[in-house]
């Protein structure tokens, strides 16, 4: 198949990726490659792919940050431009589906009238504009939603759409693998905002006195310096953001890994990789994170870094080995793919037999204005 790939646009696909979703839309382009198909990754410049189309300048997040530009005119329309020349691209069919990595649901509006079969992956939680358009176009046979879990399904289910796919993110088991010496340290790697929890995870670390390897990148400076910079000391330590090679190393060699999130987790991504690597998982038990670790670790309510810290104490019953099969079994890029292919012929065979048409799709300015209006 031909598959054009639509990335978020706030942040490039790019080594040190900025978080799950860049890190989860590469395995996605890898693995469909991998698998036999034809990409295109339709993302911001600067995203590293054999198989890139810029569709904007900068990531949206250097020119408008999104701290301070969230629910603005210039970001929407930041965003509305970029995503006009995708649809440019594949209007005139030349693609057999669309895979929709980004938070743009007009793409799902403008899919489901021209006919194009689009699968969508939602990376976060039911709000908002995207939730409003998921509810109104599910039922279209072109379209498709996924969400990573069970847990998010059924936040879904519960507001009324609960025709949606349950597929798993993958992560790379042939990269994440097992050390052959484990060292002496746990390792925290996310995003450094408050609803990561690395404060709580910090505060449980000192308390259970084990040496803690901290990465990621600094996204909120008023947080870090006061909630996390004062406890960098015996033995807490922030080594900044990292590529995957090199995380994959320390990943590999820790005795645990804490994974701290303070809100549902849509997935869990840095815990996958962790079993991937045999590395058990120390952390708060929040939306899909369960589903991700099994009986590969302990998890303890969100928040509690007492009970964090009680946790942390409890890491050497935990059997490297198992961590390494589930994450093989479960976690795997080629069982994502294999639910994606899924979605996509579901997708393909709705348009045919709908006998959706596509619309007539002109160059000119004034009829494109109309198209997307």
């Amino acid at each position: 198949m031909k598959i054009a790939v639509l990335a978020h646009i706030r942040h490039a696909i790019a080594e040190p990726f900025s978080g799950g979703m860049e890190a989860h839309c590469d395995a996605l382009c890898r693995g469909l490659r991998a698998a036999g198909h034809e990409v295109d990754l339709f993302a911001a410049e600067g995203s590293h792919d054999p198989g890139l189309v810029p569709i904007c300048a900068a990531p949206y997040d250097d020119v408008l940050p999104w701290r301070i530009y969230r629910g603005t005119r210039e970001l929407a329309a930041y965003q509305r431009d970029a995503f006009e020349q995708v649809l440019m691209r594949i209007g005139p069919g030349g693609y057999d589906v669309v895979h929709n990595n980004s938070l743009f649901p007009e793409i799902i509006e403008w899919c489901a009238h021209a006919g194009i079969p689009c699968v969508t992956s939602q990376h976060v939680p039911p709000f908002g504009a995207m939730f409003d358009t998921v509810l109104q176009m599910h039922g279209r046979p072109n379209i498709a939603t996924t969400v990573t879990s069970y847990d998010q399904k059924s936040l879904w289910t519960q507001r009324g759409c609960d025709a949606l796919n349950v597929v798993p993110n993958g992560i790379d088991t042939g990269l994440w693998t097992p050390a052959g010496e484990i060292g002496d340290y746990f390792t925290w790697v996310g995003r450094i905002v408050p609803n990561k929890g690395l404060a709580e995870a910090v505060r449980a670390a000192a308390k259970a006195q084990v040496r803690l390897k901290i990465f990621g990148p600094v996204e909120d400076a008023g947080y870090f310096a006061e909630s996390v910079e004062p406890h960098l000391v015996d033995g807490i330590e922030f080594h900044g953001h990292r590529t995957a090679e090199s995380l994959r190393k320390e990943v590999a060699a820790a005795r645990g890994a804490l994974v701290t999130p303070l809100w549902d987790e849509p997935f869990g991504l840095v815990a996958a990789e962790a079993l991937s690597c045999g590395t058990p998982v120390i952390g708060f038990d929040r939306g899909a994170l369960s589903e991700v670790v099994g009986e590969c670790g302990r998890l303890v309510p969100g928040g509690d870094s007492d009970a964090l810290a009680r946790a942390i104490g409890e890491i050497e019953r935990f059997d490297r080995s198992a961590c390494r099969n589930r994450a093989v079994s479960k976690l795997s890029i080629d069982a994502m793919i294999a639910g994606y292919e899924r979605c996509y012929a579901k997708v393909m065979a709705g348009a045919r037999l709908a006998s959706l048409p596509r619309l007539a799709w002109a160059s000119n300015c004034s009829r494109m204005s109309e198209l997307l209006a």
